[in-house]
């Protein structure tokens, strides 16, 4: 008996050892470097980060607040293991040699990307020959774009000024420019600025050209795929969490303070944004033609790019998209 009881022991010691390496592996783990801005589909991660789920979940996480631009060049340059990005522009960057995969479709923008003109400009037609303020190359300028060719203009019937989104309000208000197109915060804080400014055209009338993700770099997303997995699993309970009514004043609360400013104010920001739940997102993840697939808004955005000249060559769309880790999640439930 005394043999049998030994290696019964010494499995139990082993089995013992095993955990406690995991342990010392799992907490010696670097923290997932993660960029995100103040665009209102990404700032409910806050929620997450305020009631400590990522702890709960098994994973850390570091958060970095920064201007969109500065995100995606930061993740370019290797400091980041993911941030988050439209569809259009992580393909912008890809084809400079800055490679990721979304793994989470967090929203598609509803109304929050504005083209808005000053007084006296009604209509996009009027905009003929104007001067029109957008960060060139990015996703405002896909928006001008596609708001010219609904009533059958083009970049030549205007005059593109490059400006920074963050400074459209003010080169608006300047006079600087006749319109400018631009996304929250800075396209509310422009029809707040100047009186009598009247938008023209958003995403809403174009819903599923612009979805928001959170991209991973290759590397990151292959040697810690469990940790990303936990992630997913956490950004979906935000989810459930902002779309359960009896939460939406602490939703406010707690996104509208990242930012600094009133619920009250931030309330249509939100509304301007459809966050999708795990449901609909799995929806959207599945392959097929036009907007309402993640893969069909690619696919426009890429030939858009190409034939503005953003980029030279097609993207191969489906090394950017990664809906595995969502349709995981979806089974389990």
């Amino acid at each position: 008996m005394k043999p049998v009881t030994f290696i019964s022991r010494s499995k139990a010691l082993f089995a013992s050892l095993i955990l406690y390496f995991s342990s010392i592996v799992a907490t010696s783990a670097e923290p997932l470097k993660i960029g995100y801005s103040d665009w209102p589909g990404w700032l409910p991660w806050e929620i997450a980060i305020k009631k400590g789920w990522f702890e709960k979940a098994g994973v850390e996480v570091d958060f970095q607040f920064m201007d969109y631009v500065a995100s995606m060049e930061t993740f370019a340059a290797g400091a980041l293991d993911a941030t988050h990005m439209t569809n259009g522009d992580a393909l912008v960057f890809g084809s400079t040699g800055a490679p990721s995969v979304a793994i989470i479709c967090n929203d598609y923008s509803n109304g929050n990307d504005m083209l808005i003109a000053r007084p006296g400009i009604n209509s996009v037609k009027d905009l003929k020959g104007k001067k029109v303020g957008v960060e060139v190359g990015f996703v405002s300028h896909l928006l001008l774009l596609t708001a010219l060719e609904s009533v059958g203009m083009t970049e030549s019937d205007v005059e593109v000024v490059n400006v920074p989104n963050g400074e459209t309000p003010q080169v608006l208000a300047s006079g600087g420019v006749d319109a400018i197109c631009a996304w929250q915060p800075s396209s509310g804080a422009a029809l707040k600025l100047v009186d009598g400014s009247k938008t023209l055209f958003t995403s809403a009338d174009a819903p599923g050209i612009i979805y928001d993700l959170l991209y991973v770099s290759p590397e990151s997303l292959e040697s810690r795929r469990d940790d990303w997995m936990k992630v997913v699993e956490v950004w979906y309970k935000v989810v459930d969490f902002m779309k359960d009514e009896d939460n939406i004043d602490e939703t406010l609360e707690i996104i509208a303070g990242k930012v600094s400013v009133s619920p009250d104010e931030y309330e249509p920001f939100l509304d301007g944004t459809y966050i999708l739940t795990l449901e609909e997102a799995a929806k959207i993840w599945k392959d097929g033609e036009g907007l309402g697939s993640l893969y069909g808004s690619s696919r426009i955005v890429d030939q858009f790019n190409v034939k503005f000249e953003v980029y030279d060559e097609p993207e191969s769309i489906e090394k950017y998209l990664d809906p595995s880790l969502t349709m995981k999640l979806l089974k389990s439930k």
